[in-house]
């Protein structure tokens, strides 16, 4: 029988992890130029930690639609809605491979269409994100150029998983 744990618990190992692997990116990539994209921007708390954390650097969010406090939503400019399979690639030909920090936010309770959709979204990132920079993400995603990296030792127990662009 597994073990359960409480969802409060669960969200603290996540958001934790979340946390722990961003600052990670924060210090990798502090020589690193690039945009940061957001993918899942949700209810903006990853984002809102992003813009503290790169503050000189553009960001760009995206999601399907709008579920975060007009505090922590991008500008028309930076927020791309809609399907990810859709804005990716068209954001490839807006944005170009300049992204030295990409976090996919992208889980739900079916992991089996996240996996689906993880495996989609993947080259789509790659043709967003510059060699060396990073992915950073809560599902699975692996590409032959794509290097995975340890998780910092303070991440909490969650699954999330680091990339390095090849």
């Amino acid at each position: 029988m597994s073990v359960q744990i409480d969802r409060l618990s669960r969200m603290i190992a996540r958001l934790g992890t979340q946390r722990a692997c961003l600052s990670f990116a924060s210090a990798e990539m502090k020589n690193f130029q690039g945009t940061v994209l957001e993918i899942g921007l949700g209810k903006g708390r990853t984002y809102d930690y992003l813009r503290r954390v790169f503050p000189q650097r553009e960001i760009f969010a995206f999601d399907n639609i709008v579920h975060c406090p007009a505090d922590v939503q991008p500008d028309a400019t930076h927020l791309i809605l809609g399907d990810f399979r859709t804005t990716l690639r068209e954001a490839a030909v807006r944005l170009g491979r300049g992204a030295a920090l990409v976090h996919a936010d992208i889980g739900s309770d079916d992991a089996d269409r996240d996996a689906v959709l993880a495996t989609a979204i993947a080259p789509l990132i790659d043709a967003l994100v510059t060699p060396g920079g990073l992915i950073i993400g809560d599902r699975e995603m692996r590409l032959p150029n794509w290097n995975a990296l340890p998780l910092p030792q303070d991440a909490e127990g969650w699954p999330y998983y680091i990339y390095r662009a090849g």
